[in-house]
């Protein structure tokens, strides 16, 4: 899947993009997972700010 990801970014005519990786922790078990989102780079920081 990676590759697919870095190929699609690669384009000319693409936006800028970032992968974020967000910390969240289930209330259920206590145990942090990872959440991985794609968004432009211009709202890594709105992207951020919600929780």
């Amino acid at each position: 899947m990676a590759k697919k990801t870095v190929a699609t970014l690669q384009k000319k005519d693409a936006k800028g993009y970032a992968k974020v990786i967000r910390a969240v922790r289930s209330p259920k078990t206590g145990a942090y997972t990872f959440k991985e989102e794609m968004v432009l780079a211009d709202d890594v920081k709105a992207t951020l700010a919600k929780k």
